[in-house]
């Protein structure tokens, strides 16, 4: 039995990768569980490997007592001698057990235990592996992709990754073989195995591209504050520079917008505003407002963030964008209720950050 369970294991841990020091230990304690069971005892029996010889080894542990409270784990002096004949009191004995002596139960539990911990270490691979990788982008291979609803199967890790159609940025097409950058957003345990949730239209996808891109995002001279984005059309990015000789719109956009540009054609032609942060709501909301003019900020209510922005009349449209867009990506930016009003004749603001 032993050597042909340790040719399986060493099999398995050549083909799958699966450790095999890890099998042999799942595989350890559920023989465990089934002596326990077998002999109707809580405790007392053990079961470890011994590398050197390839043998896995079962056995009992008993105290040798004058009187015994717990049979599973006590023994008299007389009964202790058939096992080690010079066996005294306060003796603990390891008596040896073979997996012969567990009837059918030891072989099904080693079967099922093959079977359970061969899912359950893959499981474990992975998430340890993509776990690292959360919140981050990693490239990986198209495998194919659904002709009818437009989904793609990617190569990722030693398995395969669903990026559904509404993860994929639209207007953009790939086939089969195509290498392309995603965003793991989440890493989950569940019922039907490790569940990888990736994409290409979150938010956090466009501030990685950038982080990758801006040294001085990296190394934390430039820091991004907030960013809103409707895939596929446009993109707000609020950046701040903790040194006041770094420019952070400038070094988001690179010598002759090459830091930018290749962003842009990761997204597919995606627009992106990049705004100064700042404290100031005033300066900050009419950032965001970009690329329209905004002549004035007054504020409703402070509590709840809420403003009203006046711009040029000619600048209304711009302000509030197609379908209003540009509005709605502001205010997710700003965190801010923005009311956009145009000027017209005299104006006067009432009360102005």
């Amino acid at each position: 039995m032993n050597k042909e369970f340790f040719d399986a294991i060493r099999m398995l841990e050549k083909e799958k990768g699966i450790p095999g020091d890890k099998l042999i230990e799942k595989v350890c304690n559920a023989i465990v569980v089934a002596a326990r069971r077998e002999f109707g005892v809580k405790e007392g029996i053990f079961c470890d490997f011994d590398p050197e010889t390839a043998q896995m080894n079962i056995y009992m542990i008993k105290n040798v007592v004058e009187e015994i409270e717990d049979p599973s784990i006590d023994v008299l002096p007389e009964e202790a001698l058939k096992y080690d004949a010079e066996a005294k009191l306060g003796d603990v004995l390891r008596i040896p057990l073979q997996v012969k002596d567990l009837g059918r139960i030891a072989a099904q539990t080693v079967k099922h235990v093959i079977r359970q911990g061969i899912r359950e270490i893959e499981v474990e691979q992975v998430l340890e592996e993509f776990q690292s990788k959360k919140q981050d982008i990693v490239t990986a291979k198209i495998n194919s992709v659904d002709p009818t609803s437009g989904d793609l199967t990617l190569a990722l890790g030693k398995g395969d990754v669903l990026l559904p159609k509404k993860e994929q940025i639209p207007g953009e097409s790939f086939k089969a073989g195509d290498m392309v950058k995603i965003y793991i957003v989440d890493v989950r345990d569940t019922e039907k195995g490790p569940k990888i949730m990736i994409s290409r239209t979150h938010a956090d996808f466009v501030k990685r591209l950038f982080e990758a891109s801006v040294p001085e995002i990296e190394d934390g001279t430039v820091e991004i504050k907030s960013i809103s984005r409707e895939a596929g059309s446009r993109t707000k990015i609020a950046v701040y520079s903790k040194d006041e000789n770094v420019d952070p719109v400038g070094a988001c956009i690179g010598q002759r917008g090459m830091r930018v540009n290749g962003i842009i054609n990761e997204l597919h032609g995606e627009k992106i505003d990049i705004v100064r942060y700042s404290e100031n709501p005033k300066e900050f909301i009419g950032a965001a407002l970009a690329p329209a003019e905004v002549i004035a900020v007054e504020v409703v209510d402070m509590e709840n963030k809420s403003c009203q922005v006046i711009v040029p009349e000619n600048q209304l449209s711009l302000a509030i964008g197609n379908k209003g867009q540009n509005a709605r990506l502001a205010v997710k930016l700003t965190g801010w209720k923005i009311d956009i009003k145009s000027y017209i004749g005299d104006y006067k603001p009432m009360i102005q950050l």
